[in-house]
């Protein structure tokens, strides 16, 4: 039975980067030799890095606009540091948006670089929604916003104008919905979600922010020798870059961004639409700010909980028990997921509604 991957990360991937990429582990580029096991100076793998890379700014309409795509190492995370480590200046300050986990995971390394002003937070609201009214001050040397929060179920629709460089975390919904990234001056993410494999992170960063810190940067977080060394400073993840690569020539070949992005609102409409009819579900996160990616649900009635989970596994579903700073279910809707998947998980639902009806009236 073919599983109905929901995992939010690492996550579901198209099935043609797994054809590819395991055919790579025995022969790669008909070399006779494994993508894990070949230089990463070779011809082949630079030819990848280069492709991918190259790819990246073609998909999100910055081609030739002064910006430079990066696959490095360290996840997210390591970009909390790098980020203060290149735009903050020595006696200056940083902006950032309190949406989630991840968002105050970046607030914490930022203030070991200096002041560090928290604009606005939903922290009080357990982070079901997102802040809109805050002033970003205009002598901050960024402004840090985190777009996705898969473990809340929330979204940024709208992106503040401001003056000051904008800094984002996208990796649970880059490449996922059309943008003008021109706005941002930093884009970074995870590649476990709309990417490929874990074990690299993108980074996508205008150069004319960068070298105006003051800062004595340490060379493995400094910008601009990953930039001159094209993502080659030191042994990049090979075989995550590759995947990245099929994964970025699959949405091309889907007709790019706009074209699934369509694909995602059309899951997201399926099951939120279900979650909102359903009288045994009540979701999370306010309306006007839930993630196409990652939807967020409860049982109005716990007691439904071991009827629903059986009814789901039996269904071939995998990956939506939700995190437990929310509890209940956390369907991850990424690019590769299919919409019969989606309407599979709506199915067992409306099953598990009809189930407790005949259950109330056998009561009665």
């Amino acid at each position: 039975m073919k599983k109905h991957n929901y995992s939010a990360g690492p996550c579901i991937l198209p099935q043609e980067v797994f054809e590819k990429s395991a055919q790579a582990v025995l022969n790669f580029n008909d070399s006779d030799l494994s993508i894990l096991e070949i230089s990463h100076r070779s011809k082949d793998f630079v030819a990848v890095m280069d492709e991918a890379r190259s790819l990246v700014l073609e998909l999100l309409g910055l081609e030739g606009k002064g910006y430079q795509a990066l696959f490095l190492q360290g996840g997210a995370s390591m970009e909390f540091l790098r980020v203060p480590y290149n735009l903050m200046k020595t006696d200056g300050k940083a902006a950032y948006l309190d949406t989630g986990t991840w968002a105050n995971n970046a607030i914490k390394e930022a203030k070991l670089f200096g002041e560090t002003v928290v604009v606005g937070s939903s922290a009080a609201q357990n982070y079901n929604n997102i802040p809109t009214d805050y002033t970003i001050p205009s002598d901050a040397n960024y402004f840090h916003c985190t777009s996705n929060n898969t473990i809340f179920g929330t979204q940024m629709k709208s992106f503040p104008q401001t003056d000051v460089p904008i800094v984002c975390d996208m990796s649970s919904d880059i490449f996922s919905r059309s943008l003008d990234f021109s706005k941002f001056d930093i884009i970074y993410a995870g590649a476990q979600k709309n990417m490929g494999a874990a074990g690299t992170t993108l980074v996508v960063v205008k150069e004319e922010i960068l070298g105006k810190s003051g800062r004595a940067i340490p060379s493995i977080l400094d910008y601009e020798k990953h930039i001159k060394a094209e993502s080659m400073y030191n042994t990049p993840a090979v075989f995550a870059v590759y995947t990245c690569l099929l994964t970025l020539q699959w949405l091309k070949n889907k007709g790019g961004i706009t074209a699934i992005e369509k694909l995602n609102e059309a899951k997201a409409n399926l099951l939120y639409n279900e979650i909102d009819r359903n009288p045994l579900f009540v979701g999370t996160a306010d309306k006007k700010d839930r993630s196409i990616m990652n939807a967020t649900f409860l049982l109005v009635d716990a007691k439904n909980q071991d009827t629903f989970d059986k009814m789901w596994k039996e269904a071939g579903i995998s990956g939506i028990a939700g995190h437990r700073s929310v509890g209940g279910y956390r369907a991850s809707m990424y690019n590769a997921l299919p919409l019969e998947s989606v309407q599979v998980l709506v199915d067992v639902m409306k099953k598990l509604e009809e189930v407790h009806s005949n259950q109330s009236q056998l009561a009665e």
